[in-house]
Formats: C-alpha cells, sequence, structure tokens
C-alpha cells in the first residue's frame, strides 16, 4: 500500500482534531480536551520553535560565507529586500481594493453602526484615546456591555481581549523615535537575543555580521568554522525530520484545542462568532486565498517559469499546512527549508540567506489583514477613510510589518499602530479579536508561501534554481 504523503496527513491530523473538538464540545468534554490533549499542540510549537532561532543563525551563516563573494551577497540582499517589499506593497493594495468593493462594514445592521457612529463621536471629543470623562473605557463595565451588543460576545471572551495589554505595546512602539527599528536591530547581548523569539531581528544581523566577517578572513582559517555550522545546521534539520514524523498527532492536538477552547461546551458559540462578523471574515480570507492561489503562482509563471501549478502546492504543501496549523512563519522555518531545497530544488546558498529573513521581515498576510481590517472597522463605524488616509494605510502597514514578530497574533499589536495612524480608536480591535485566531492560520499561510516565492525567484534570478534539471554535483555533496 503507497503510503500517505506527510502533507496529507497533516490535513487529516488538522480535519480530525477539528471534528474531536466539535465533537467534544456537543458531549461536554470540552476541558478533558483542552487539559488532555491541546497540551501536545503546543509542546509541538515549542519543539519548532526551540530549533527555528539557532536554525536561523546557522543557515545564515552558511548561506552568507558560502557566497563567496561579498559584491554577490549586496547584489542579493538588495533583491530579496526589494522582492519581499514589493509582495507586501501588493498585498496591501490587494486589501485596500476588496474591503472598497465588498463593502463588509456597511453590511452591518444600520442601527449597531448608527450606535456605533455615535460612540466614536464621544471618543473623538476626548483628549485622551482611553478616559472620557473619567471614565476608563477599556475597564468599564457599560464599555464592555456595548462591545457585547456589537461583537454577540461572552463578557469572558471581552475580557479574554486583552486589548489594553496590547494597547500598550503598541504606545511602546509608536512613542520610540524614528530610528529606534535600527537601533533595535543591533544587539547588546547576542545570548540575551538567541533565548527570545521576539528578537528574532537581532539574530539575523548577528548571523549576517559574523557571516560577512568569516568572507574577509583567510580560507584556511574560515574553512573549519563553515564546516562546523554546516554540520550544526544537517543536525538541527534530522531534528526537523524526527519531529515531523509526529506532526500529524501534534496538528490534531493543536487544533482540538484551538477550536475547543474557542467553542468551551457550546458548538454554537463558533458559529455566532463568525456569524457576527461573517463578511469581514469572508473579505479578509478572499484575499488570502487570491494571494495563495493567483497572485503567487503568477509570480512563479512570471519569473521562475519550471515550475507548473499543481507541483508548486505539491512541493510546499507540508509547510503551508503546518503554517497553517501552528500560526507561525518562524516555528515553519525549518519545515519551509526542506521543502525548497527538496522538492524545488534550490540551492542551499539561496534558502539559508532568503528564507530566515522572509520569516521574520515578509508578513504579506498581516499586511493584507491588516488593511482589510482598518477600512472594516471605519465602514462599521460609518467613517469615510480619505484617498490620502488609504496611502497611509499602505505605508503604515507596510512599515509595521516588518517589525511585526513571527509569532501567533502579533498582528493584532501593529494592527493597532495601523489604526491610530488615521486617527481611529485602537480600542476597536476588540470587535475583532474572537475570529483572529482562525485568520491568523490563514494569513500565515500566505506570508510562508510568500516568503518561497521570493526565494524561488531570487534562485531563478541566480541560475542557483535546479527543479528542471540535474543538481551539479558539489550541490548535492554540500
Amino acid at each position: 500500500m503507497k503510503k500517505i504523503a506527510l502533507h496529507w496527513q497533516i490535513v487529516i491530523g488538522l480535519v480530525l482534531g477539528i471534528v474531536w473538538a466539535l465533537l467534544s464540545s456537543t458531549l461536554g468534554w470540552s476541558q478533558f480536551t483542552i487539559d488532555w490533549i491541546a497540551p501536545f499542540g503546543t509542546i509541538f510549537i515549542n519543539l519548532l520553535k526551540l530549533i527555528a532561532v539557532p536554525l536561523v543563525l546557522f543557515s545564515i551563516i552558511n548561506g552568507v560565507a558560502g557566497i563567496g563573494d561579498p559584491a554577490n551577497l549586496g547584489r542579493m540582499g538588495a533583491k530579496t529586500l526589494l522582492a519581499y517589499l514589493l509582495t507586501t506593497i501588493f498585498a496591501v493594495g490587494l486589501g485596500l481594493l476588496l474591503v472598497n468593493i465588498i463593502k463588509p462594514g456597511e453590511l452591518i445592521d444600520q442601527q449597531s453602526r448608527i450606535d456605533n457612529r455615535i460612540a466614536y463621536e464621544l471618543w473623538a471629543e476626548g483628549e485622551d484615546l482611553q478616559i472620557k470623562d473619567g471614565i476608563n473605557y477599556l475597564h468599564d463595565p457599560k464599555f464592555k456591555e456595548r462591545a457585547l451588543e456589537i461583537t454577540n460576545l461572552t463578557k469572558s471572551e471581552l475580557e479574554d481581549a486583552t486589548v489594553s495589554e496590547k494597547m500598550q505595546e503598541a504606545d511602546k512602539t509608536k512613542g520610540a523615535g524614528p530610528l529606534k527599528p535600527l537601533v533595535d536591530i543591533i544587539p547588546s547581548n547576542i545570548f540575551k537575543s538567541l533565548g527570545d523569539n521576539g528578537l528574532m531581528l537581532q539574530v539575523i544581523f548577528f548571523a549576517i555580521f559574523f557571516g560577512i566577517a568569516l568572507l574577509f578572513i583567510p580560507n584556511e582559517k574560515s574553512e573549519p568554522v563553515t564546516k562546523f555550522v554546516d554540520g550544526v545546521m544537517e543536525v538541527f534539520l534530522k531534528m526537523v525530520d524526527l519531529i515531523m514524523k509526529a506532526a500529524p498527532f501534534f496538528v490534531f492536538a493543536l487544533l482540538a484545542g484551538v477550536v475547543s477552547t474557542m467553542a468551551g461546551n457550546d458548538v454554537g458559540k463558533v458559529v455566532e462568532i463568525f456569524k457576527g462578523l461573517s463578511w469581514y471574515s469572508l473579505t479578509v480570507a478572499l484575499g488570502l486565498m487570491l494571494m495563495i492561489l493567483v497572485v503567487y503562482p503568477l509570480f512563479m509563471k512570471l519569473f521562475v517559469k519550471v515550475v507548473p501549478y499543481f507541483d508548486l502546492f505539491k512541493a510546499i504543501g507540508p509547510a503551508q499546512t503546518l503554517a497553517f496549523s501552528t500560526s507561525s512563519s518562524a516555528a515553519t522555518l525549518p519545515v519551509t527549508l526542506e521543502c525548497v531545497e527538496d522538492n524545488l530544488k534550490v540551492d542551499k546558498k539561496i534558502t539559508s540567506f532568503v528564507l530566515p529573513i522572509g520569516a521574520t521581515v515578509n508578513m504579506d498576510g498581516t499586511c493584507l489583514y491588516q488593511s482589510v481590517a482598518v477600512v472594516f472597522l471605519a465602514q462599521l463605524h460609518m467613517i469615510d477613510l480619505t484617498l490620502g488616509q488609504q496611502l497611509t494605510i499602505v505605508l503604515t502597514a507596510t512599515l509595521a510589518s516588518i517589525g511585526s514578530a513571527a509569532v501567533p497574533s502579533a498582528g493584532l499589536v501593529m494592527l493597532i499602530i495601523v489604526l491610530q495612524s488615521v486617527g481611529l480608536n485602537p480600542a476597536w480591535i476588540a470587535i475583532i479579536i474572537p475570529v483572529d485566531r482562525i485568520l491568523d492560520m490563514m494569513r500565515t499561510v500566505v506570508n510562508v508561501t510568500g516568503d518561497v516565492t521570493v526565494c524561488s525567484v531570487i534562485a531563478k534570478s541566480e541560475k542557483m534554481m535546479y527543479y528542471d534539471q540535474e543538481e551539479p554535483k558539489e550541490v548535492v555533496e554540500s
């Protein structure tokens, strides 16, 4: 009997996880699922994150050192950043186009929109974003009751939204100086950076710097270091192989936990959550699916040419299904590297440089969702955004995506900054938080697919993609 491909095993695990969660919710077993099954999903993500940071470190060092000529590094780096920037702007533009055509915010009950507009006017009159007439709207029970009417949520779910916490994170980011992002990239202690997944940009900077330094020292001294780095990379990739053997079960546990947490012992709760935000969810989902099924394959057709449409999804299926399950580009990175190297036959010199950077700075799905969310929330409150304000969304969402951590729901913090950039109430994120987890899973698939697309385009331009030919002997042995 032919063995089922890994990505299909993961899909089966994913579907079974959802079915189990709905069944356990119906039978009143949700707490059992959360206590005894969901932790295995957490273990899975932790295992992948355990590997992600050191793999980024060693793969970039290996990739930079393997380029050989510093001039080639500069050319490849410029191509990579430009390609990621273009796909990000395209994603934001597509999101704005869809939300302005569909207008999901205008499809909500008219009386609710009028009430929302009144609440907005009251907020706009206040000098403080959170406090009006001595009332802190983020904690006042009346504010929560109003949000309850708008979003059909329970009080406990509103308390779980942690709006104030995300507001504080966004305020820190916004209040920093213009060069703060540049300062933050330079680590003062690389060991501290290695211990925090949120400091991935610092790890990337150190890895690039280390790799460049290797290019400028004599061959006899750099060779032992590069061999060591290459060997360590192989160990981490083997660790990924071992973890992925159990991936279907881990994905089952992960999805069972996510849905059980949302549903509790009431299946109808999930339906109600999506019903209230259905048009918004559908608009975001449509944009994300267009990016995955149309935009990226079109880029591959125009610039790579050699990879047939269905072969592309077959090649990167494991990375896409894992991205959907984990909602983390960083956690998916080890599998993405394997898919691109083994299935699309891209040289390790390209993948080890382009993909880790993409997992940190390329957030096409996140940017698309932010552009849709901001305009949807404006429509919901009967606010017409000008062309200038929508262009501000493009710029802010693009820049914010660079600082967005490659972890679940990091885009919500960046969304607050985008809302503030066009003068909207950042507390409105509470309205869309209930559906964010599922949409986050979808937009992570977009982020990972975008990374693969850009990596393939760069590899083709550098003549380091061997999908349609035999790999050079030295590449096979490396």
